[in-house]
């Protein structure tokens, strides 16, 4: 018996004596909630249990008794823990703290999409990655100073695919892809600099970038002749970084439909400049949807079009797409961009106990765009609990509390 088997054997023997002798077997049970699970197919009233920070049972009516804690959310809908795949966390001069922005929204992972490069990724790590309870991956820049302004971001000799690479071949367990963002310079050299990389490191690029006069640069050609399967292009619905509708005919571009089935992935990244009603209303209403949602949230669009990820979800769902297809571009699907699916993106057992409670509700909201232009929407996602690797981090309306009465024991929660 090798060393890791030895060790399991003893650890199945204690918990099934623990529950032969009454004590409960799980650490935490949501119980009544509406599970929208895309990567198992579940969308049912179901129980979700939690021990030792994994996902340990997802069934119907799971005994109360067996839970250490029981939080009732029956009429609320439980998820993975949304992950965003591009959000602002360091570097960029809008960053803002995650573990302020995201556990709030029911996102227990953010993509840093492009603040540190090679030269400072590990100034991220010991600053940012390390000291936060929100989960937090990087693309990072083919930009050795990040994302750091135009004298840094337009300048080629600054963009080194040979150390990007080795950054992320060392750092692996951090660095999931490239960013190359606001190269405002001639030609393609950002994005070759960034797909050589990523062909050594075996990682996607994501692209943003201007397509303005005298660039050199075309949305048809970077789609077809330079994104590869896997890479993606975020700002989706913004008409300065890529083309996506014919400004005469108002149709959705041929080759945006060529690029999506050559396998290159449209990501929201709605931001403060980038979500465009104009824009998203069309190619939604011609059935083009993002393969992936994201915020693109920082300092300037958090307080403006306020683009957390449930705001982005609400405008998905206002503009036709379904709540289980919502999540599951919120969830399973860039889990799966960032090669972290089974393990993330999904409420199956063993994976890590990141999960989203939140209300769906019916009125009239306003709903801002980038621009800052309003549409009234009738529904709306709001996040009311959090869990991120088993610990509650986040209630809203305090589901996880003692009750007080003046007559009442008074408990301490430590």
């Amino acid at each position: 018996m090798d060393g890791e088997a030895a060790g399991v054997r003893p650890l199945l023997l204690l918990l099934a004596a623990g529950v032969a002798w009454g004590q409960p077997r799980y650490d935490l049970l949501l119980r009544q909630g509406h599970v929208i699970d895309p990567a198992n197919r579940i969308d049912a009233v179901m129980d979700v249990a939690v021990a030792g920070g994994k996902i340990a049972r997802v069934a119907a009516n799971i005994p109360a008794a067996q839970a250490r804690k029981v939080i009732d959310v029956q009429g609320l809908y439980v998820t993975p823990g949304l992950i965003d795949l591009h959000a602002h966390v360091f570097g960029y001069s809008g960053s803002i703290l995650p573990d302020d922005s995201a556990l709030p929204a029911g996102t227990t992972t953010v993509v840093d999409a492009g603040g540190a490069g090679w030269r400072t990724f590990d100034e991220m790590l010991e600053r940012v990655i390390k000291p936060s309870k929100t989960r937090v991956l990087s693309l990072i820049n083919i930009v050795g100073h990040g994302m750091t302004g135009p004298a840094f971001e337009d300048n080629t000799a600054d963009m080194d695919s040979q150390k990007t690479a080795a950054k992320i071949l060392e750092r692996r367990a951090y660095i999931v892809g490239i960013k190359t963002a606001h190269f405002g310079g001639y030609g393609w050299t950002a994005i070759d600099r960034s797909i050589a990389a990523g062909g050594v490191a075996k990682v996607p690029v994501m692209v943003d970038d201007k397509i303005l006069t005298l660039t050199g640069r075309t949305s048809k050609e970077k789609l077809l002749n330079k994104l590869r399967p896997g890479d993606m292009h975020t700002h989706v619905f913004n008409d300065r970084q890529l083309e996506l509708i014919d400004r005469h005919t108002g149709k959705m571009q041929p080759y945006v439909e060529e690029a999506r089935k050559r396998g290159v992935l449209f990501d929201l990244g709605h931001g403060a400049g980038s979500f465009l009603w104009p824009v998203a209303t069309k190619a939604m209403a011609q059935g083009f949807y993002p393969d992936t949602i994201s915020t693109d949230l920082h300092s300037s669009s958090i307080m403006t079009s306020e683009s957390d990820m449930p705001n982005c979800i609400s405008k998905m769902l206002n503009l036709g797409m379904t709540l289980p297809d919502a999540i599951q571009r919120s969830t399973q699907a860039p889990a799966k961009v960032i090669g972290r699916f089974p393990e993330l993106g999904t409420l199956g057992e063993g994976a890590a106990a990141d999960i989203g409670v939140f209300r769906l509700r019916d009125g009239v909201f306003a709903m801002k765009d980038a621009w800052r232009h309003k549409n009234l929407g009738t529904r709306k996602l709001e996040c009311l609990l959090t869990v991120r690797n088993g610990e509650m981090v986040y209630d809203l309306e305090g589901r996880g509390f003692p009750e007080w009465t003046a007559a009442g024991q008074y408990e301490v929660i430590p």
